[in-house]
Formats: C-alpha cells, structure tokens, sequence
C-alpha cells in the first residue's frame, strides 16, 4: 500500500528549510551589504589604526590566519582561549609564538562590529578580511574575499601539533602536508612568498646555523650574533627577509639563491629539484609572484570553512557562545 503524499503545508515548509540553509551556506563579497552595512568602513578603520600603531600587525595577522586555515580550516579555532577541560589551539607549543598584536586587532574589530551590528559578524570572516587589507596596506595583491563563514566550537592543541608545517620538516614532508589539503607544489612556494614580510624567532632555526652550509657565511656570522642571547631570551627573532623587511614583494625569492633565507625550509625550497623552478619564476618575474599568491590566499581562505549549521558566530571570538 503506497504511503500517503505529505500535506501541501510540509512541503511549503520542507522547502523552506532547504532554501534557508542554501542561503545559509553560500558565501558572497557582499555577505554583510544588508546585515552589517558598516561593515567594510570598521575593519578599514581598525586595521589602519591597529597597523599604524603597531607595524608588526600585518605579518603576525598573516601567520595567525595561516596557523587558522591549516588546522581543519579557516574558522577561527586558533582564537579561542583554552578552558579548565580544554587546551586550545593557541596553547600548543607551535603557536606560543603567535603574536599579541594580531589577536587584539580581531578583539578590537569584532568589539566595534558587535556594537554595530550584534552577533552579526563571524570571527572567520574578521580574521579573512583583516589578513587580506593588511597584505595590501604593505604593498601585496588585493584578492576578493568571499564571506559567510561561521566559528568552530572546537579548538584543541594536540590537532595544531600535528597539522602546522615546521620549518624543520624535510621539504618531502612538506610537499605532503599541503598536497593533502588540495595546494599544488606551485601554489605551496607562492604561499611561502608570504615569508617576505614578518619574523622568525631564533629558537626555530640558531641550532642550525653551524651545520647548514647553504648560508651565506656572512650571513649566517650576522645570524649568530643576532641571536646569541637565545637561551636566555627566547623572544629573540630575526626579519625573514633582511632586505625590504616591512614591504610585500618578491625579494624573499631573491634573496634564497644568494644563501639569505633565515629558515632551514628556506633553504630547502630552492635546493629541492620540485621547488627551485617555482622560486627562480617568483624572483624574476614579481607580478606572476603577486597573480600566484592572490590566488592561493584566496584558496586558502575558503579552505574547510564552516557554514550553516556547523559553526556559531561567537559573540567574542576567544569564547564559544
């Protein structure tokens, strides 16, 4: 005996609830146009004011953002602040070193975007579009950011542990971290092109510099003293690139043939067969660098977000609600 067709009235409203969670779930430059019409002039102005201040802002947010997207997507679980059963993400031992500065940008955006338009906002979102304009405001490409992400409720230190690349991991294990998450070997060089702006703590390349001989002796004689009080200062770092330390361009790719990469990854990507093409192409050439690397940050960005249902937007973003 056939079943009973359902009332016209649950059909009405099973497609409702289909249409609401398609809504839901679907991602547009112009997310908050209606929602949160202030919300493209707040982050302007907190991102001008935050860099202004503190010139470190840029480079800290982008690794912040890096650290995010890599562990189990771009959805704001590095923000969050371990509790009583919980280590979060940003207590693991690979994020310590995270920058102050990058989190109190996001604190000091969602605090102005609550005010405006309440529990409207994702922290997803904030910590996309903050990386994105700061890039710009060095000099980098501009890249359109898609929004609608939502907050995970998970974060958890163990997960970071084994999920962030280390400056240390041969470059085989680090062509398979990214592959696995869908990067080319291409896009993984264009993405370390990000190293020409920002700083590495000594800690994660002093005990190398002896051994590697891929330094530039004088290079790695400058790197020895610069980072003598390690052991005693473990905030001691270094600019990644010596050259043009506060402006996004391609001298990070000049700089790896002439032995003046900080990190032993550094190094490896110009002396692995698989990257050196993709390093000398990005040294000559600074607008395919630029064209490259938008692209891939913009993949990146959409990189195992959570929509619809499966995330919240938090009401402060070092918090589940």
């Amino acid at each position: 005996m056939a079943s009973a067709p359902p009332s016209s009235s649950l059909l009405i409203l099973l497609i409702l609830a289909f249409a609401a969670l398609v809504c839901e779930s679907r991602l547009s430059a112009d997310y908050y146009v209606k929602s949160c019409p202030r919300f493209n002039q707040i982050m302007q102005d907190t991102i001008t004011n935050k860099q202004i201040t503190s010139p470190t802002t840029a480079a800290g947010t982008l690794r912040v953002f890096f650290h995010d997207c890599f562990n189990d997507g771009c959805d704001a679980s590095v923000l969050l602040s371990s509790t009583s059963s919980n280590s979060a993400e940003r207590d693991a031992e690979i994020n310590l070193s995270l920058p102050g500065d990058a989190f109190d940008l996001i604190v000091r955006a969602k605090t102005a975007l609550e005010f405006a338009c309440p529990n409207t906002v994702s922290c997803a979102d904030i910590l996309a579009v903050a990386t994105r304009d700061l890039l710009t405001m060095l000099g980098g490409p501009h890249y359109t950011v898609y929004l609608g992400r939502k907050d995970s409720r998970i974060s958890k230190s163990s997960l970071a542990e084994s999920n962030l690349p280390r400056p240390t991991m041969p470059m085989s294990q680090l062509i398979d971290i990214f592959t696995k998450r869908g990067f080319t070997i291409q896009e993984m060089v264009a993405l370390s092109g990000a190293h020409t702006v920002g700083f590495s703590h000594c800690k994660e390349f002093s005990f190398n510099i002896r051994n590697d001989t891929h330094y530039n002796p004088r290079f790695a004689q400058a790197l020895q003293q610069a980072c003598s009080g390690y052991p005693q200062n473990p905030t001691l770092s270094v600019f990644n690139d010596i050259m043009t330390p506060n402006k996004f361009d391609n001298l990070y790719f000049q700089n790896l043939p002439k032995g003046l990469g900080v990190l032993e990854s550094d190094h490896s990507l110009y002396n692995d067969p698989r990257t050196r093409p993709f390093v000398e192409l990005y040294a000559k050439d600074q607008n395919k660098f630029f064209q490259d690397f938008a692209k891939a940050m913009q993949k990146l960005s959409l990189y195992g977000i959570k929509t619809g249902r499966k995330g919240e937007i938090r009401r402060r973003c070092d918090a589940v609600n």
